[in-house]
């Protein structure tokens, strides 16, 4: 390896470790924080905000790597800049592509590494986060999983205690459902059968349902069920993805398929996670061109204004292509691809002479 390689490779991680834990110090902070403002009429030691800060931090962390990155490559550039390093390369025949490259190069084996180990990483310390806040919640009477053998529900109304286990959910509708109710003491008061459970509101509506109680079966048109659950709430529950492994999420996919549930927003995880590195590229990318076309001005502030400004438009592109996706007013693929096509393109156009900078 050049030396000059050598030098720039080792320079851009300094600069991206630099960033990167200070954007760590401060989401800790601020999470410490919200965790003290949660925990502030609940009796518990007073390291558990600390702990449940240290956990969720990650997951914030990895949102965040697309802005990090573009920020640690204008810091990279203003240090090459301050230290007349750019010109040096530029007589020695080194050109801003070369340097471009080494960098973007860099950044889709960090995105590499970062997808792998990473996001694992944040995946699994947010699950056990979610599962450790669940204790504390007001929801902790009732939860909902989704496997192999359909949606399964626990729900806690009015002391009682009721299982559910449908195979199918079809928009409002449950199919398939059978649902067993014990009391306090987990002694078995009914169970119902139904093929049609309407969950729009938290009293369901069930639909020609067969009940089983004290060994003896009749069957009703309709009853009302009261549930802590409603079509919302169970939509809700599963959206936190971000706790969720690539090969996590590759499996509940396969659960919503079973359950014939919209595997819509599980797509977008997986899209987003498999094309992370090279966004990482093309934020580093982005960064460079916009620092070497903006050479000539003196001002450090208003380089680092124009990437932040940047750095908030394509938060507001992204964005809204996610929810053009998830609310499927565009198809996927198109959700997904078009941000990254667009600032390539941009990224193009600025790359033209930027030899000459």
């Amino acid at each position: 390896m050049k030396t000059y390689t050598k030098f720039l490779i080792n320079g851009f991680i300094k600069s991206f470790l630099n960033v990167f834990f200070i954007m760590l110090c401060l989401v800790f902070i601020l999470n410490i924080l919200k965790e003290i403002e949660f925990f502030s009429n609940k009796e518990v030691h007073s390291l558990y905000p600390i702990y449940l800060s240290i956990m969720s931090s990650p997951s914030i962390i990895f949102e965040m790597f697309p802005f990090i990155f573009l920020i640690a490559t204008q810091f990279f550039f203003l240090k090459l800049f301050n230290n007349d390093e750019i010109n040096i390369f530029k007589y020695s025949g080194l050109k801003n592509i070369k340097i471009i490259y080494i960098l973007g190069f860099v950044s889709f084996v960090i995105g590499i590494l970062t997808v792998t180990t990473f996001y694992s990483l944040s995946s699994n310390l947010q699950h056990y986060y979610l599962q450790i806040k669940n204790q504390f919640s007001d929801d902790k009477l009732y939860l909902a999983v989704i496997n192999k053998n359909g949606l399964w529900m626990k729900d806690v109304v009015d002391n009682k205690t009721s299982i559910i286990n449908s195979s199918k959910i079809d928009n409002n509708f449950l199919t398939n459902t059978f649902i067993t109710t014990f009391d306090d003491e987990f002694n078995l008061i009914k169970s119902l059968k139904s093929d049609k459970i309407d969950i729009r509101d938290n009293e369901w509506l069930i639909y020609d349902v067969t009940i089983f109680e004290e060994n003896i079966s009749k069957k009703k048109d309709l009853i009302k069920f009261k549930s802590n659950f409603n079509q919302k709430k169970i939509e809700s529950l599963f959206s936190n993805l971000s706790s969720l492994s690539l090969l996590k999420l590759i499996d509940l996919r396969q659960n919503y398929k079973s359950l014939n549930y919209s595997t819509v927003d599980v797509d977008m995880q997986i899209y987003k996670v498999a094309t992370y590195p090279l966004i990482l590229v093309i934020m580093t990318v982005l960064s460079s061109v916009i620092m070497l076309n903006t050479k000539k001005t003196n001002s450090k502030v208003i380089k680092i204004i124009i990437g932040l400004l940047f750095s908030v438009i394509i938060y507001y592109i992204n964005n809204f292509f996610n929810v053009m996706g998830s609310t499927e007013k565009l198809p996927l693929m198109v959700s997904v691809w078009t941000p990254i096509i667009f600032l390539s393109l941009v990224n193009l156009i600025m790359l033209l002479n930027i030899n000459e900078k």
